[in-house]
């Protein structure tokens, strides 16, 4: 009989802790759930790229580059390709005179015009030499020993310039002081040296007069 009791009264106690159980899970739970509420990650806006140091303010500065300057242009202007001297030559209206008296040499009166490439004439600034050749007719090489060599005449200043221009003419004029002689031919050449570095020859053959 005490068997039976004591097998009832364990019954009861494992029926009462039994009943407990989903208690103490419910409080759990309900304890719990306010915690993993919290702990969950909020959702953060996304962060706008990092821009280098830099990099947009390139394509400005490129603009800014290739800009022309105006004032740039003015002071060194850029002249058409053909609207440059590319040749020299010697006019026939050039010629060699008498000495006025016995005291007086001769003068060789020289007409050199310049030309673009679309074979107009032109005034341009340069240096002009001049030099005189002894004629050898009957030569393959017809220019013989140098008689004379005159003194360069700089062009590239715009009052001299002007003062050897002739416009009716589109040519310079120049007279030079030589001991050539009327009655014997020479070879005159004249070279135009260019700012630019080139060098512009022609030649004449300047024959005996009577």
């Amino acid at each position: 009989m005490m068997a039976d009791f004591g097998l009832r009264i364990a019954d009861s106690e494992r029926k009462r802790r039994g009943a407990r159980r989903p208690l103490l899970i419910v409080l759990l739970l309900f304890l719990l759930i306010p915690h993993w509420g919290c702990s969950q990650p909020q959702a953060t806006a996304p962060k706008p790229p990092a821009q280098r140091a830099g990099r947009e303010d390139r394509p400005q500065e490129a603009d800014q580059a290739v800009v022309p300057n105006p004032q740039s242009a003015i002071r060194n202007p850029q002249l058409p390709a053909g609207f440059v001297p590319v040749k020299i030559g010697i006019l026939p209206l050039t010629e060699l005179s008498s000495p006025s008296d016995a005291n007086s040499g001769a003068k060789l009166s020289v007409f050199v015009t310049l030309l673009d490439a679309f074979g107009s004439q032109m005034k341009a600034p340069g240096v002009l030499r001049f030099e005189l050749y002894e004629y050898i007719p009957r030569s393959a090489q017809s220019k013989g020993p140098r008689l004379n060599l005159w003194p360069d005449v700089d062009l590239t200043n715009p009052a001299q310039n002007n003062k050897y221009w002739r416009g009716f003419l589109r040519a310079y004029e120049f007279v030079l002081d030589t001991q050539a002689s009327r009655d014997k031919t020479y070879i005159l050449e004249a070279t135009c040296l260019c700012p630019d570095g080139r060098r512009l020859s022609g030649e004449y053959v300047l024959k005996n007069s009577p």
